[in-house]
């Protein structure tokens, strides 16, 4: 019977190993060493207890780690280590600059050939923009449809 409790005994350190490695961030150091934990005490197990134990050992490992690692990941998602806070406009985040809001429905001119993307002339001023798709040739009459993030969206006027 005691032959038993040292690979018990590093399987449940395996265990609490695997644990801590969901929880503190240790590029892997923590599931190397749990692995090593595992693979000693079924070294152990199959060398000096016998087959039919470690077969045991081994197929109860394969069911539990897995459904460890699931129910670790899912304790993180709610624990205090996760980010809960969702950044929102009603909180004052703004992914986009302020100013480009103004450009829309202001007509100018490409600059460049917009294929999609380019430059233009817009109230006297030198701007990125992108069309939906098409291509529209130098010198060509463009309007500010949208705003799309940080982009300008043109298309021909």
């Amino acid at each position: 019977m005691k032959s038993y409790l040292f690979p018990i005994a590093l399987q449940i350190i395996g265990i609490l190993v695997v644990i801590a490695e969901i929880f503190i961030p240790s590029l892997g150091l923590l599931a190397a060493i749990a692995l090593t934990l595992f693979v000693y005490s079924l070294y152990l197990v199959f060398t000096t207890i016998s087959t039919t134990v470690g077969m045991v050992f081994t197929g109860v490992d394969l069911i539990l780690v897995p459904v460890l690692i699931v129910f670790g990941m899912k304790i993180l998602a709610k624990s205090p280590l996760a980010l809960k806070r969702e950044l929102s406009k009603q909180d004052g985040v703004v992914s986009q600059k302020e100013q480009l809001e103004a450009y829309i429905n202001m007509k100018g001119n490409s600059v460049t050939d917009l294929r999609p993307a380019g430059m233009a002339q817009i109230n006297s001023q030198r701007v990125d923009v992108v069309t939906d798709g098409e291509y529209i040739d130098a010198g060509t009459p463009i309007v500010v449809t949208g705003v799309t993030g940080n982009q300008i969206v043109v298309g021909k006027s």
